[in-house]
């Protein structure tokens, strides 16, 4: 008899997981590969047909060894497909497009809500998916009006799994445009669009749509109930351990990946900014929770390159030799997006100098970013930068507040297990636990936090 699991099936901008967990949520097994959009085509797209062969490969593996009881979908944000009843009619945009109409077109500016009512800045490139949608309607109409649904990325895969076609909030809330958090509604575009006849039934993230469809039953040898549940937006997967939890765990989760995101479960939506890149996403329980976030992973790999750990004798050399990197080195979002990265000081040429300048540059945009949220409680640190060894040690020192590290490297992962969970009877299962973080004893980082802020400002006054 083979033990039960549950299948993670979690799409990232950089790579891709699928992981087997058991019913205390211990992994079993993780199989990877990178997530690699293609530029051929009509316009740079994710390779859908790719990944579900891949996922399906290995799912036809694991099913040998395991009884697989349930598979959970977990996406990245910002990305979604137009389907009729055999499969996509377009391609699924990669989001780092650049989605321009021609002038014989209304600006997208034009049409999308204000940010009071979606809390959704205005983001370059497909990052709010209102535009990408817009774009499509106008440069593809014919294939377009062939939709039968719009699927946020998560529900595609379910939908392509279950058959079921689903909308689910914590997607629909993430910058698209198309929400609005505190009234808990639709917005103002996709009624102005002609969108509305293509959102499938609202349905809670942890909903089982249905079996697999048979066909893939017998493919990959599933059992024949093994259930698909709706997924979820990754970001929020990391809140959903915290939502479960008791008020007296940290309140501040900072999901880290391509993004490092703050989220502020008890923020207040109305001090948000749209020009800071701050902006609400919804839960899974339909509440908005404040954000502001930055391309950390995307940056740091820039910064760091291949260059191996740093020690904290390397951090403290480039505090005191005065060397900065200054934001920003990704071209889309956060605080200071539009602004030209640059490195300022002569960095030492010995392993570990970069992965440093990175590690440091890193800590203090999230320390800017939780200081412009301005929202009290501790920090608790999930998913890749938990790898990192003075991440999260920097951070305790900068914000001066308790911060913790998740022992699971993963919280998409958990996140994920626990909406199999999530319907059965409390108490809640056990979870993973948080690890203290000691603050680093560091000569001279307030100084040099105060004159990086002053250089970002001086760089800023020039960009206007």
């Amino acid at each position: 008899m083979h033990a039960d699991a549950i299948a993670v099936f979690d799409i990232g901008k950089t790579n891709i997981k699928l992981t087997l967990v058991d019913a205390q949520g211990k992994e079993l097994v993780v199989r990877r590969r990178a997530n690699q959009p293609r530029d051929d085509g009509q316009y740079p797209h994710h390779d859908v047909a790719a990944i579900e062969t891949w996922l399906l490969d290995n799912l036809a593996e694991l099913a040998h060894r395991w009884r697989i009881r349930a598979i959970v979908p977990v996406t990245h944000g910002a990305t979604a497909a137009l389907v009729d009843e055999a499969g996509i009619v377009l391609p699924v945009a990669d989001y780092e497009f650049d989605f321009e109409l021609g002038a014989e077109h209304p600006p997208y500016e034009t049409l999308r809500p204000p940010f009071a009512q979606s809390a959704s800045p205005l983001l370059g490139a497909g990052l709010n998916l209102g535009r990408q949608l817009y774009w499509q309607s106008r440069q593809f109409p014919q294939a377009f009006a062939r939709a039968r649904y719009l699927l946020m990325y998560p529900q595609y895969w379910s939908w392509r799994l279950s058959g079921v076609a689903a909308a689910e909030l914590s997607s629909l809330g993430c910058h698209t445009d198309l929400w609005q958090p505190e009234q808990h509604c639709y917005s103002s575009l996709p009624a102005q669009c002609n969108w509305m006849p293509l959102m499938p039934p609202l349905r809670r993230a942890w909903e089982r749509l249905g079996p697999v469809r048979p066909e893939l039953a017998r493919r990959t040898g599933l059992p024949a109930d093994c259930a698909v549940l709706c997924g979820v937006h990754d970001s929020n997967a990391s809140l959903l351990r915290y939502l479960r939890g008791d008020d007296d765990g940290p309140r501040i989760v900072l999901s880290s990946g391509t993004w490092l995101i703050a989220a502020a479960l008890d923020g207040r939506v109305s001090s948000l900014r749209e020009e800071g890149d701050m902006l609400a996403n919804v839960n899974v329980l339909g509440a908005p929770v404040a954000c502001m976030r930055f391309m950390g992973g995307r940056e740091f790999a820039h910064l760091a390159g291949d260059d191996v750990a740093c020690n904290q004798e390397q951090l403290q050399a480039l505090i005191d030799a005065q060397v900065f990197a200054l934001p920003c080195f990704s071209e889309y979002g956060g605080p200071f997006a539009g602004i030209a990265g640059n490195i300022i000081g002569s960095l030492p040429d010995q392993p570990g100098s970069r992965y440093a300048l990175a590690t440091l540059y890193c800590a203090l945009m999230t320390d800017y970013c939780l200081s412009a949220l301005d929202v009290p409680g501790d920090i608790v640190v999930e998913g890749s930068f938990t790898a990192n060894p003075h991440f999260a040690a920097l951070l305790a020192t900068l914000a001066s507040r308790g911060v913790y590290r998740s022992n699971d490297a993963s919280g998409t992962t958990l996140g994920g297990w626990l909406l199999e969970q999530w319907e059965q009877p409390r108490p809640a299962p056990k979870l993973p636990g948080l690890l203290p973080v000691a603050p680093f004893r560091m000569q001279g980082l307030g100084a040099y936090r105060e004159k990086w802020l002053r250089r970002i400002h001086e760089a800023q006054q020039v960009a206007a």
